[in-house]
């Protein structure tokens, strides 16, 4: 027999059934799947050393929290998560707005119902992913939102006085009885809709329009919140801040790797028409974007860079690849520098500019962030392009290249050339191919080509080429050509 098929309180009394307060449960499971070396937070990269572990802690403390951090840090997501650490049923009485345990009732319904029928009591059952409710936190949210109102309906329609506690209609904590509640962007609250959260975090009080009640809410509160409201829209008035057991402070990826694995197991990779490669280095380049946001001085650092950024740019770098073998009647590729010109709308919207952002333009600014990601990443794979004061020429691994393009030469990259042309335009470039094939001699056909194209963008990046943006592509040539207008019109 299953838990499940025990319908009344009489059977649950005698199937051994002892109430557990939900952060009792939190507790008691967190330390099971420890004890089992089982992951808690399953798909949540990054934190394993900083974040996952204080959350633990707080559940052990059998603390309220609260999750810092800039948006796009998987506050939320965690916070949802939590569910996973209740037990998979618990008993609720029949018809219960308050999810009332049968052995521990907590409104008056339950109390009437219990004293009414007893053994014979019917009880229902609440599965795990019914336990959690969340609420984002706006100006326009009130008492009677979160916390409930007399319903003067109710009053009228059972004939009750509104002195009566049935004439209340609760708001959506009661209602969260037993469960895990989140409430977002806590700053957003009012300040005297937080101070209404007073009572329950501490005593349990609940209240409403002149009754007192006595409901100890169990009741596991996670709050979210951004350091930008804190300055910008409001703040977490502080003997809130002091019922609040745990504040824990969230963060972004702290390396481009851990970043890429983010990004690769949150990204959709619905494209079924094109098998589409990504090398590591374009998947690394992609990350630096967002490094480079982070620290950029056209985009504002209090307001974040969300992790999504990431995760858009990723699945429109993907989708351009798909697009141009579609268009090419090809089924296979991989994706290429001059892709990225595709992640920009993933960029522009993602980001808040400051004023000297705003004068450049949001185009502008997407496309410094990647020029700067591909000068960052590229001494990580090749010989540094940069000028130094220590050598007169610290090119010589790239002067055949140079050379070639110095006679006169130039080279046009199109957005949608099919792969036979694009391997064609590059190989003709002397020197480069080369070069990286003496670098990587084990890389494969399409990742050789990837990054002769690399090479080019970055030295377009270092001044050592030109690159001039055309209709569908971009075309390089020679730095001094470019200048006097022998290559470019």
């Amino acid at each position: 027999m299953t838990i499940t098929s025990i319908k009344t309180l009489g059977a649950l009394k005698k199937s051994g059934y002892q109430y557990k307060s939900i952060k009792e449960e939190l507790r008691q499971n967190l330390i099971e799947k420890m004890k089992k070396r089982e992951p808690v937070f399953e798909g949540i990269y990054g934190y394993e050393d900083t974040v996952i572990p204080d959350i633990e802690r707080a559940i052990l403390s059998g603390h309220n929290m609260n999750l810092l951090g800039l948006r796009g840090q998987a506050k939320t997501r965690m916070a949802r998560m939590m569910v996973n650490l209740l037990d998979e049923y618990v008993p609720v009485v029949a018809g219960s707005e308050l999810n009332d345990d049968p052995m521990k009732p907590l409104s008056g319904y339950a109390h009437d119902l219990i004293k009414q029928h007893g053994d014979d009591t019917p009880i229902g059952w609440m599965h795990r992913n019914e336990r959690y409710a969340e609420k984002l936190a706006t100006p326009d949210v009130s008492v009677a939102d979160l916390i409930g109102d007399i319903d003067p309906i109710k009053a009228a329609n059972l004939r009750l006085s509104y002195a009566d506690e049935r004439v209340i209609h609760f708001g959506i904590i009661p209602r969260s009885n037993r469960c895990i509640f989140v409430i977002n962007e806590l700053p957003d609250l009012q300040a005297r809709i937080q101070v209404a959260l007073f009572n329950i975090l501490q005593e349990g009080d609940i209240q409403i329009r002149g009754f007192k009640l006595r409901l100890p809410l169990d009741i596991q509160f996670v709050f979210t919140a951004n350091p930008e409201d804190y300055t910008n829209r409001g703040s977490i008035v502080t003997p809130l801040k002091d019922r609040i057991g745990s504040q824990i402070l969230t963060h972004y990826p702290k390396d481009v790797k851990m970043a890429a694995v983010i990004t690769s197991k949150e990204a959709k990779r619905n494209h079924t028409e094109a098998d589409v490669k990504v090398p590591g280095v374009a998947a690394e380049l992609l990350e630096q974007i967002g490094f480079e946001a982070r620290g950029s001085e056209y985009i504002d650092a209090k307001s974040g860079v969300s992790a999504r950024l990431s995760i858009s740019a990723y699945e429109n770098l993907l989708s351009a690849a798909e697009r141009r073998c579609i268009l090419n009647s090809e089924k296979e590729t991989m994706v290429r520098v001059s892709d990225f010109s595709a992640v920009i709308p993933a960029i522009t919207g993602k980001v808040e500019l400051v004023y000297e952002g705003e004068q450049e333009g949001s185009f502008i600014v997407a496309n410094h962030l990647i020029a700067k990601a591909i000068r960052t990443t590229f001494p990580r794979y090749f010989p540094s392009a940069e000028k130094s004061k220590k050598k007169e020429s610290t090119d010589q691994v790239y002067n055949e290249i140079l050379e070639w393009f110095a006679q006169g030469n130039s080279v046009d990259l199109f957005f949608e050339m099919s792969n036979q042309q694009y391997r064609k335009t590059l190989d003709s470039v002397v020197g480069l191919k080369t070069l990286v094939a003496d670098l990587y001699p084990k890389a494969a056909k399409d990742e050789l080509y990837f990054m002769m194209e690399f090479v080019l963008h970055a030295l377009s990046e270092y001044s050592k080429l030109s690159k001039g943006m055309l209709e569908r592509g971009n075309r390089f040539g020679d730095m001094f050509s470019s200048v006097f207008g022998s290559n470019f019109s």
